[in-house]
């Protein structure tokens, strides 16, 4: 027979017990996946405060874009501008600031400065750059209230809200500057005023139901018809004015996941269908038709890794495309594509880096051709490389050849160069 002291006993399961504690902080602070402020960010961690603030539930971030742009020549006339595009976001986690069990805040305030570069020199029916404004402001952006459900499987949000940042997105697209790889032409110029996207937010409510494996979710939002004041495009304004009616658009997706990944690799796999229509009729293109249409349509896009290099996870090479719809009553596009391609760490030495080429085109409709005596199409190709000098710092070099600008048949097609620099403080 084997006797056991009982205070040995004792001090065992207390042994066991800080063991199994500490691997719980241990797991608990690894899978928050705190930020490397010191290293990521310009203006470091502040002696250890931005990580404590973080762990505390407030998480923000600064960040500035600069673009130098140049037409070469065609479009409107040869010339240079610069854009610059500041943004202040803050993230709340309710739960951990006031217990508020699965709920969260945020907040994006911008500046803009910059000369009108796309109106003053190319004439672009898509644009040129993905910041340029049409009037320089500073003002509230997004601000809203996220409660999430059923292990984060459900989601309802609500607040000052722009549909582009969960809707019609291709991540893949993102490294792209012309607006086009970002928002449908035929979406964004929608509406009386377009959809509740960059520059301008609307009052909403959003609707997200995502599967346990994360492999397929439906999403769906309501906003404001007409975001914003259009007669007063300086600041922020909430205006639910007669007449504006409501946007609504529903998005259903299929997001296959891959086991097995390593921490840090990138995969990208994901397809999706959407819908979007406006309550409120708009007058036809045509000035003698006395006709009321709505305004309404359709999009499919994609996206997927295509090659991941062996034993780096984290690069290779992924692409997109896009097809939208729209009635050509209303608008001047009534279709556009765009389909493009990115390789991350192209070049030995430089695995951090992603360059990328894309095609996207849009069509105008055969109302407003006859109307105006357009071209058919006016069509994009962009060439750009991101350049990671530092943690926070980003070079791009760009070139974009615009076909037919704004299927307008006095303008030339046009080259543009430019160079965007992006900051993380």
């Amino acid at each position: 027979m084997i006797v056991r002291n009982k205070s040995n006993e004792i001090g065992e399961l207390l042994s066991v017990l800080l063991i199994v504690s500490a691997s719980h902080i241990a797991f608990a602070e690894a899978a928050e996946k705190l930020p490397n402020y010191k290293e990521e960010t310009l203006t470091g961690d502040w002696g250890g405060a931005r990580t404590d603030l973080t762990k505390k539930g407030i998480d923000f971030n600064l960040v500035h874009k600069s673009d130098g742009l140049a037409n070469a020549s065609g479009g409107s006339k040869r010339g240079a501008a610069w854009d610059g595009h500041t943004e202040l976001g803050l993230s709340l986690d309710l739960e951990k600031l006031a217990g508020w069990n699965a709920t969260s805040a945020y907040v994006l305030y911008y500046s803009q400065l910059g000369s009108k570069f796309n109106s003053n020199f190319v004439g672009s029916n898509a644009g040129v750059d993905n910041i340029e404004v049409t009037t320089n402001t500073a003002q509230f952006y997004q601000a809203w209230l996220q409660k999430n459900f059923f292990n984060d499987q459900l989601s309802l949000l609500a607040g000052l809200y722009a549909v582009d940042t969960e809707f019609q997105v291709n991540d893949t697209a993102g490294l792209f500057i012309n607006p086009i790889y970002g928002v449908s032409s035929e979406f964004s110029q929608s509406g009386q005023a377009g959809p509740a996207i960059f520059p301008v937010g609307a009052l909403a409510t959003r609707v997200k139901y995502t599967t346990s494996d994360n492999s397929f979710y439906a999403m769906g939002a309501l906003t404001d018809g007409v975001p914003g004041d259009p007669n007063n495009p300086h600041g922020m304004h909430i205006k639910l004015g007669r007449g504006d009616g409501t946007f609504s658009i529903a998005e259903f997706g299929y997001t296959p996941q891959t086991a097995g990944l390593a921490e840090d690799a990138e995969m990208f796999n994901k397809y999706a269908i959407g819908i979007w229509r406006y309550s409120a009729k708009l007058p036809n293109l045509d000035p003698a038709s006395s006709d009321t249409h709505r305004s309404q349509g359709v999009y499919v896009l994609g996206e997927r890794s295509l090659y991941v290099e062996q034993g780096r996870p984290a690069q290779g090479l992924a692409g997109f495309v896009r097809l939208g719809f729209a009635p050509e009553e209303t608008q001047q596009v009534d279709w556009s594509g765009a389909a493009g391609l990115r390789y991350h760490g192209l070049f030995d030495g430089r695995d951090d880096d992603i360059a990328g080429i894309a095609l996207a085109t849009s069509r105008a409709g055969n109302l407003y051709r006859n109307l105006n005596g357009s071209d058919r199409y006016e069509t994009n190709l962009e060439l750009t490389y991101r350049a990671q000098i530092k943690p926070w710092l980003t070079l791009q070099p760009d070139v974009q050849y615009i076909i037919n600008p704004n299927m307008d048949l006095n303008l030339q097609d046009a080259w543009v160069l430019g160079v965007r620099t992006e900051l993380n403080f």
